[in-house]
């Protein structure tokens, strides 16, 4: 079974979950400016280094440039990215895998609003100290442990 086009309706979500119990993987598109293209690509090396690749292709078909709000669009199972919003490679990262598991949860039947936000940021910090424990390179590290301070220093609920 494939994937829907789009996933908005009841029927259309069941399909999408049907198709990843099965194994579906989209392939992953990139779609904007070169210089969008390069930094999402960053972002997507750090994602392969981590090992959650898999995890994103399961559940993101694009990562499309915008000039408005960066967001998921669970309907199209893509992330809707400005590009001046990409200025940290980690940063980046985490908040595609973040959005991944926002669309996971979606198919999942999981509402933002309730439990799914913070396991989403959750899933975010666990990218980043995955990534912070298989990187050998030392300033990949230091990024990573920066970032986690940053998000521990907020509260969040």
């Amino acid at each position: 079974m494939d994937f829907p086009e789009r996933v908005y309706t009841k029927e259309e979500v069941q399909q999408a979950k049907t198709a990843i119990e099965n194994g579906y993987k989209h392939d992953l598109q990139i779609k904007g400016t070169p210089d969008f293209v390069a930094k999402v690509q960053k972002a997507l090396d750090l994602i392969k280094t981590a090992g959650y690749y898999e995890f994103l292709r399961t559940y993101i078909r694009t990562i499309k440039q915008i000039d408005g709000l960066s967001q998921l669009r669970e309907q199209e199972a893509a992330i809707w990215y400005n590009v001046k919003a990409l200025d940290d490679p980690v940063d980046d990262a985490g908040f595609i895998i973040q959005k991944a598991q926002q669309m996971k949860d979606f198919i999942e039947g999981r509402l933002y609003y309730e439990t799914a936000e913070i396991k989403a940021v959750n899933k975010r910090l666990e990218f980043i100290e995955t990534l912070k424990n298989k990187t050998d390179d030392p300033e990949l590290k230091k990024q990573c442990e920066q970032n986690l301070k940053r998000w521990n220093e907020q509260p969040f609920p």
